[in-house]
């Protein structure tokens, strides 16, 4: 008898509250996440938004996105 092992994955609002509920986020740490990812899974607007809801700040470089988990504010350096 062959038994097959299945992992469901969180899609969604279970996809965008696995990220937001990490450690680095609830700590008000960064979170990175590859653009691809996130329009795979809830769409970039639907991300922005959550971004927004929660009053954290949102950064794109390159193939990321760079989420800063708190609303302090912001001085690039360089």
């Amino acid at each position: 008898m062959e038994y097959e092992i299945t992992r469901n994955k969180p899609v969604g609002q279970d996809w965008l509250n696995q990220i937001f509920n990490a450690k680095s986020a609830a700590n008000g740490g960064v979170i990175r996440r590859k653009i691809k990812d996130v329009d795979r899974e809830v769409g970039r607007e639907r991300f922005e938004l959550e971004v927004r809801r929660r009053g954290f700040h949102l950064f794109a470089n390159g193939q990321d996105f760079i989420v800063i988990c708190n609303n302090a504010p912001i001085a690039m350096i360089c």
